[in-house]
């Protein structure tokens, strides 16, 4: 997943995230749906390519909310041998009774073992309706957690880097773009459907630079960080990148493509076509209602989905 946007700025919605998952078009993933008991209270899309099944976003009938960020981190692995989306999965995965707040739950992971024996990550989770904690690899004890969501009328954007690193175009136009959205939509009297639609848009927002003849892949991804939407790219050019590589715009130093836990097809889901699978956006507005889509640009076989098909909507209530 490679930009994430909040916005406490809509009157109506007390949250409004969107979000856009970068990744190979091949790798396979379970679309968005509440999943099996005893994890019924879960509501999220799944990777399906480690045995952890981690999920990049999530949200639970009790109101908590989870997304992750990967990020490529000079000179260490691009694949920790623990999934990132574990942690996400704890997040998430709490009884639903638990009264552990969003605090101790970063503060375990930091303190505990919980951030070592991964990759570069941004985690970023929290309850609806009180502030969100940032957590990365790169946090160095509790009082080093990040913190967000806090106020009315706050917009943050976050993608494959630390949260602080303002250099990424993608992050900086998607903040403005996110503003002038929500000021759009208000002043148009937007329905749910409306608002929708104008942020999906906002989602496929391509300003990526096409490569030209003669260019390399190694120089090309640096482009990457300039568009909110990633058009398909790649094919066997790219076969001896990473993921993380990609969506971080680094190739640094040469990397071993790791080999998947449970392979269906040599290769699937670690080369190929790359660029946005996922789209989601979600609302919440300030009775606890949610209104959570997801749409999928792509099959496992890397075909366009077009029409009603490639939407998926739930809406619920908050517990």
């Amino acid at each position: 997943m490679c930009i994430a946007l909040f916005s406490t700025a809509h009157p109506d919605y007390a949250l409004v995230l969107i979000n856009n998952r970068d990744e190979f078009l091949s790798r396979p993933t379970a679309a968005a749906e509440w999943w099996p008991s005893p994890n019924d209270h879960i509501l999220g899309g799944r990777d399906l390519l480690r045995p952890i099944q981690g999920t990049w976003l999530g949200i639970t009938k009790q109101g908590r909310l989870a997304v992750l960020t990967n990020f490529r981190e000079v000179g260490q692995a691009v694949q920790g041998a623990r999934s990132r989306g574990a942690m996400v999965n704890a997040f998430l995965m709490q009884d639903k009774h638990s009264t552990e707040d969003t605090a101790s739950f970063a503060q375990n992971l930091v303190e505990g073992a919980g951030v070592t024996g991964v990759g570069g990550f941004s985690l970023v989770c929290g309850k609806v309706g009180q502030p969100f904690a940032i957590i990365s690899n790169r946090t160095p004890n509790v009082e080093g957690i990040t913190w967000i969501v806090q106020q009315k009328g706050e917009t943050v954007g976050l993608s494959n880097a630390a949260f602080d690193d303002r250099s990424w175009p993608k992050v900086n136009d998607g903040e403005t773009l996110m503003k002038l959205a929500v000021e759009r939509s208000v002043q148009r009297k937007d329905s749910k459907e409306g608002l929708v639609k104008e942020l999906l848009q906002l989602l496929s927002t391509d300003t990526l630079p096409r490569k030209k003849k003669g260019d390399s892949w190694e120089s090309y991804v640096r482009e990457l960080k300039k568009s909110i939407l990633i058009p398909v790219v790649g094919g066997e050019d790219m076969d001896h990148m990473h993921a993380d590589e990609l969506a971080a715009g680094k190739t640094d130093e040469p990397v071993q493509v790791p080999q998947q836990t449970n392979p269906t097809k040599a290769g699937e889901g670690l080369s190929g076509l790359y660029g946005t699978q996922k789209q989601t956006v979600v609302l919440i507005d300030h009775q606890g209602h949610v209104t959570f889509v997801e749409r999928t640009l792509y099959d496992g076989a890397a075909q366009p989905l077009d029409g009603i098909e490639r939407d998926r909507w739930f809406e619920f209530d908050i517990e």
